[in-house]
């Protein structure tokens, strides 16, 4: 029958909304932002949408600027910029150093780091 679901379907379904909830992260910002004329109470982050090219691309980045190249996981530069390419909205990595509280940006740099570390470990 066209239009109706069969029950295995639906379970197909709700099993991959699931995942992508699990994966998807989400915080919940403690003031409010305004960036680019859009205010965000909170933001979301599917780290695993990352590739090896995007973290290349940063270090490049950050060696182009003359950053220091400490190991990435402790690097607050780094971890932002790979919060930024994660985020489901559309913002810089400005938003998380010049717009975001202190905890708040410490928030989203734990996030980055645990997601590194959980690679590794």
């Amino acid at each position: 029958m066209k239009g109706v679901k069969t029950m295995k379907e639906e379970t197909i379904k709700e099993e991959a909304i699931k995942e992508e909830e699990e994966r998807v992260q989400t915080i919940i910002l403690r003031k409010p932002v305004k960036y680019a004329g859009k205010e965000y109470a909170e933001l979301s982050f599917d780290f695993d949408v990352l590739t090896g090219l995007d973290s290349l691309n940063i270090e490049r980045e950050l060696a182009s600027l003359g950053k220091s190249s400490i190991p990435l996981a402790l690097n607050s530069e780094y971890l932002i910029r790979i919060a930024a390419k994660a985020c489901t909205s559309n913002v810089g990595s400005d938003i998380f150093t010049s717009y975001m509280s202190l905890l708040d940006h410490l928030e989203v740099t734990k996030m980055a780091r645990n997601f590194l570390l959980r690679g590794v470990l």
